[in-house]
């Protein structure tokens, strides 16, 4: 199955194949072994698209497989991964004598194309996916039209979302700096309010362009704008972001050090833990969370 081209896809297409860092290549070459032969697709997306060195922060990935059993042996894990999307792992590899480390996702295919869709209030999946995304690996051209339309689907879920939040004196960059801003009261995270902005201005022809296609050049012509109660999602995104720090307390290991580490990076507020923190990352949340949220390092 071939996707049909539309100016959308065409620009999408054309950022799944940016450069990606080789030793980010080689890292999701090392990840997909983990997996085996059900993985049918590796995103690289994050910091690592936008001029961050590897060594400096994690490298961000989302492995998408055909089905939960290539994700996990466990069957508690896999059938948290289709309720409670997506199970978060860690991995690391020393490659020409430098210790690199990434966070990835993993999901079914089948489920990220539904996550992204304008069925699901929640932003968790398509905010982030309505920015620019690079293919590490791809099994093959019907798995690469899936990724093409799901991604696209993505932009135009995102758009229907935050169109109404725009100011009439807004450009495009102004209206998805304004929806990163809602979307992330819809997580717990540590970044300051300024880093929507940032994100935004980092690809700023990007936005400007996907907006255009969708959205017209006329900001008066919206149909596909949708009122979304943000207030709503906001809330009901905090709760589902503490159920999946809490499921990633299963996966993730060291996940405690990599959340101290990079709440202390985007707020420079210093996080310490205790080994017994380390030992019991799920009580130990329980304890640091209000302290974060009363400090501000989270939001």
């Amino acid at each position: 199955m071939t996707m049909a081209t539309n100016p959308l896809t065409t620009i999408i297409s054309s950022s799944l194949k940016r450069q990606v860092p080789q030793v980010a290549m080689q890292l999701a070459d090392a990840i997909r072994g983990r997996h085996g032969s059900g993985v049918a697709a590796v995103l690289v997306y994050g910091s690592c698209l936008r001029g961050t060195p590897p060594t400096d922060s994690l490298i961000d990935y989302y492995v998408l497989s055909d089905s939960a059993a290539a994700i996990s042996n466990n069957p508690l894990s896999r059938w948290l991964c289709w309720t409670l999307p997506p199970n978060v792992y860690y991995a690391q590899e020393t490659i020409w004598g430098v210790t690199y480390r990434a966070k990835y996702a993993a999901v079914t295919l089948q489920r990220f194309e539904s996550r992204v869709s304008h069925r699901t209030q929640n932003p968790y999946f398509w905010a982030r996916f309505a920015q620019p995304v690079a293919l590490a690996y791809c099994r093959d051209e019907e798995t690469r039209s899936r990724v093409l339309a799901a991604l696209s689907t993505a932009v135009r879920t995102m758009l229907a979302n935050i169109a109404p939040l725009a100011e009439p004196e807004d450009e495009a960059v102004d209206l998805w700096a304004r929806g990163f801003a809602a979307t992330y009261e819809s997580e717990i995270r540590s970044e300051p309010p300024e880093r929507a902005r940032r994100i935004a201005e980092d690809n700023r022809s990007y936005y400007t362009a996907i907006t255009d296609v969708v959205l017209g050049e006329d900001w008066n012509n919206r149909q596909c704008a949708r009122e979304a109660d943000w207030a709503r999602v906001q809330r009901v995104g905090k709760l589902l972001s503490v159920m999946r720090l809490l499921k990633a307390a299963f996966t993730f290991r060291g996940g405690a050090d990599y959340l101290a580490w990079k709440i202390s990076r985007h707020s420079g507020q210093a996080v310490e833990l205790s080994d017994w923190q380390r030992r019991h990352p799920i009580l130990a949340s329980l304890t640091l969370l209000p302290k974060l949220l009363r400090s501000g390092a989270v939001r």
